[in-house]
């Protein structure tokens, strides 16, 4: 499914990611008190309907912020790579990786993840990165699954019109093309999270922001978005 250079890819920002998680790590050694508990870094989980900019938006967020995006590709990728899946989870701490667990069992209500396996380990995969925290998650249930008080839960939607002029132009679809793609890729979607996760991802109580995608421009969702990155990381404590 996924090529040598996908895989290379990969493990090649994973590296980079985890560069990163252990200079941070190391600063924060040196200006925090030793038997406090460790910061909580912020998440953005963006999920968001066919034909909404999902990937441009992602991809505008972490450049403002300079944080790493994580697109569905990735994660799978990720998921299905032992080496890299591994060396991104021995990265988090024994006592932190049982607090995920048990975080991921009570979002989904049930003991493990249901089938395929590679489900199970992305899971894993996103509430790892999600522990290490400043990085943007797009789809894949992130939204669902990840703790909501260190998770900035987006979604992007717009009419089905929209959504669908959206393909036409920018995929050279033509409109029936365009049309089995947004319904196909929303059903999909939907089917994805329910079945896995037993969440529903249309419900609007599961995010911290909604965003019509047909009102507002790529630059103005993010910014948006960075706006309320800087809020939670200004007025709240995380845990």
């Amino acid at each position: 499914m996924f090529s040598e250079s996908s895989v290379a890819d990969a493990a090649r920002t994973l590296a980079s990611a985890y560069r990163h998680w252990e200079k941070r790590r190391a600063g924060a050694g040196t200006t925090r008190d030793s038997r406090s508990a460790p910061l909580r870094a912020l998440t953005v989980a963006i999920s968001r309907e066919a034909g909404t900019h999902g990937t441009d938006v992602s991809e505008e967020v972490g450049r403002r912020l300079n944080w790493q995006v994580y697109d569905h590709q990735l994660l799978e990728v990720v998921a299905k790579d032992m080496g890299v899946r591994a060396k991104l989870l021995e990265s988090v701490d024994e006592k932190h990786m049982s607090w995920l667990l048990e975080m991921m069992e009570r979002a989904c209500d049930v003991p493990v993840v249901s089938e395929p396996a590679y489900v199970y380990h992305l899971a894993r995969i996103l509430l790892a990165l999600s522990a290490h925290g400043e990085c943007v998650i797009l789809g894949r249930g992130a939204a669902q699954i990840l703790h909501a008080p260190t998770t900035l839960r987006v979604r992007l939607i717009a009419p089905v019109q929209d959504r669908i002029a959206v393909v036409c132009r920018e995929h050279g679809k033509s409109l029936d093309e365009a049309k089995r793609f947004v319904y196909t890729a929303d059903r999909e979607h939907i089917s994805f999270v329910r079945n896995h996760f037993q969440k529903d991802p249309a419900e609007p109580h599961q995010y911290d922001l909604i965003l019509n995608a047909a009102r507002f421009s790529v630059t103005e969702c993010a910014e948006l978005i960075v706006h309320a990155v800087n809020h939670l990381q200004t007025n709240r404590s995380l845990p």
